[in-house]
């Protein structure tokens, strides 16, 4: 039997929506047991729909696979005792509300970690546990903007615009799982807990890389440029008589081979396009030149052109298209998956491809409370005490579950 790295970890997940719910996706994926505590009424992206599967939210299902859901009304006398017995079996704890809200709870990090000194707490916010805009809402959008992501994203001379994802909740999402699996390595060495602060606006800053080098080195502000690149040229999307293709055109010996494979040796006895310098700062005219060749042929006869040439190349896919890919296909990236309640149905693969302990997908999203009779039992709680907290609406599953 194929084991996953993270086998043996527990993970009680507070989390909702996206940025959290994806880090801890990630972790399931690697084997840790992420037990999905919500509200009566759910992770708010449960009603976020349609689009749905069978009456279960698409949005949902996206970033909640590999988990077991528990519903608990922390503000319920009994509940805190629940999450006592949780925390004392758990290595991480997750959780995204807005700074101040946890400890208000009293699931914070300063309580939990007297509980479990060797717990690994991470908290993900907009703009961090501390400093001036600590108590704002931070939503993805909020982060991109003011990030100065958006104003570097869209085409020139139009207004600024948002990633077809949530990127910012998505890629703090990563760097949180990142850090939580540096802390749990140093645990493993040192056998100390600690907390993590992740901040949206921080990892969106991060995310700025060479564009916020590109000000530091210049004083000037980077610009929208569309699909193009700011420092090469041609690498960008280019417009061909039924579509689009992108080109990734990255030093001077592949431009003189994609110059002869479009028939453009023209191109290569003009200065203005002789190094990438000077082709970047005549990047319009270049452009043009092009876009007037590229108009000629359809996508896939340039593609063809273009690969024979070894240039790197592509389709702009549309999602329909990247999900029916064979080479996607084949690297499993969409797979089949089945719930007893809501049914069969296609989701994304992992992403994980380890040659010992590589990633998977064991368990579909869970329904709302699916697994709180389940978990309860593991942490003790007899028969008798389940019907109680039942009975007091300290705990909730969903009624598609009992019916089964």
């Amino acid at each position: 039997m194929v084991r996953r790295p993270l086998e043996g970890i527990r993970v009680l997940d507070f989390t909702r929506a996206m940025a959290g719910p994806f880090a801890t996706m990630l972790l399931g994926d690697l084997g840790a047991d992420v037990i999905k505590i919500e509200p009566p009424e759910g992770d708010e992206s449960r009603s976020w729909m349609p689009p749905d599967i069978n009456g279960v939210s698409a949005y949902f299902i996206s970033v909640n696979r590999n988990k077991r859901s528990i519903a608990i009304d922390l503000k319920k006398l009994g509940a805190l005792e629940i999450i006592d017995r949780l925390v004392k079996t758990a290595d991480i704890v997750i959780e995204n509300f807005r700074p101040g809200t946890a400890d208000r709870l009293g699931i914070g990090y300063s309580r939990l970690s007297g509980i479990n000194p060797g717990i690994i707490y991470c908290s993900i916010s907009g703009f961090g546990q501390d400093g001036p805009y600590r108590d704002k809402p931070g939503y993805d959008l909020i982060a991109l903007a003011m990030s100065g992501l958006m104003s570097i994203t869209g085409e020139p001379g139009r207004p600024p615009v948002k990633f077809g994802v949530p990127i910012a909740d998505i890629s703090t999402g990563i760097m949180a799982a990142v850090a939580i699996l540096a802390a749990l390595y140093h645990r493993e060495r040192s056998g100390a807990g600690q907390y993590i602060d992740m901040s949206l606006l921080d990892a969106q800053i991060l995310i700025l890389s060479h564009q916020a080098l590109s000000y530091i080195a210049t004083g000037r502000d980077p610009e929208r440029l569309g699909s193009a690149h700011p420092s090469i040229a041609p690498y960008q999307a280019l417009e061909t008589r039924d579509g689009y293709i992108v080109v990734a055109v990255g030093n001077d010996r592949l431009w003189q081979s994609f110059a002869k494979a479009i028939g453009r040796e023209d191109l290569l006895r003009d200065s203005r396009f002789a190094t990438n310098p000077d082709r970047v700062g005549n990047r319009d005219q270049l452009i043009r030149e092009l876009e007037r060749t590229f108009r000629e042929k359809t996508s896939r006869e340039w593609i063809e052109i273009l690969e024979r040439a070894g240039i790197p190349v592509a389709p702009v896919y549309r999602v329909s298209e990247v999900l029916g890919d064979p080479h996607v296909i084949h690297r499993r990236m969409v797979v089949e998956t089945e719930h007893k309640v809501y049914g069969k149905f296609r989701t994304l693969g992992t992403p994980f491809k380890m040659s010992i302990t590589p990633g998977a997908i064991t368990r579909p999203p869970p329904l709302l409370g699916e697994h709180t009779e389940e978990i309860l039992r593991e942490i003790g709680y007899d028969e008798l005490e389940i019907k109680k907290l039942y009975e007091e609406r300290i705990v909730y599953t969903d009624p598609r579950v009992l019916k089964k």
